[in-house]
């Protein structure tokens, strides 16, 4: 098997990271865009994660990026600056292999790391055990499902809610 390795997202990784992302949303439901955004809004997407000091890690896996994830802001309100929202994608020939395993781990490091309190996982389709499974496995909790929040490829789509508190959580203040 290929060693993985986990590093920070660097903007010479824009046109991979377009890249994994794009089947995801033309074929797959995890992600509720009908269209893929280019290379220049995943650039924008990213400069504002990273200028956000929120964390962007992409997984590279037999010499290529094969996966990313970051950690953004769940809302804009001031009140939320210590809650993360996680996404995560994986090319689907390096799935199954342990990617995104390893970047959600990773990402929980770095979250904490940075201070941030709780992380939210807001997956898409009821029916996406994979996603689900890797979430429970690692630390989060199920806290509700949005029914029928989404319409693509001719059918609703529900939302699953899951959390993990990260570091001290609200123990103390941030």
């Amino acid at each position: 098997m290929s060693a993985i390795s986990i590093r920070p997202a660097e903007p010479s990784d824009i046109a991979a990271i377009t890249g994994i992302y794009a089947p995801a949303v033309r074929h797959g439901t995890a992600s509720f865009e009908i269209e893929p955004p280019d290379e220049a809004e995943m650039m924008r997407r990213y400069a504002a994660l990273r200028d956000g000091d929120h964390p962007f890690l992409v997984a590279e896996f037999d010499g290529r990026v094969a996966a990313y994830a970051y950690a953004g802001p769940f809302r804009l309100r001031a009140a939320f600056r210590w809650t993360v929202e996680d996404s995560i994608y994986v090319e689907p020939a390096a799935q199954r292999r342990g990617l995104g395993r390893k970047l959600l781990h990773a990402l929980i490091a770095e979250s904490e790391a940075r201070g941030f309190r709780q992380m939210l996982a807001v997956i898409g389709d009821a029916a996406n055990a994979p996603s689900i499974e890797l979430h429970r496995a690692l630390g989060f909790r199920p806290v509700g499902t949005f029914s029928d929040v989404g319409f693509k490829f001719g059918r609703w789509l529900d939302s699953v809610l899951m959390q993990r508190t990260l570091g001290r959580g609200a123990a103390t203040p941030p």
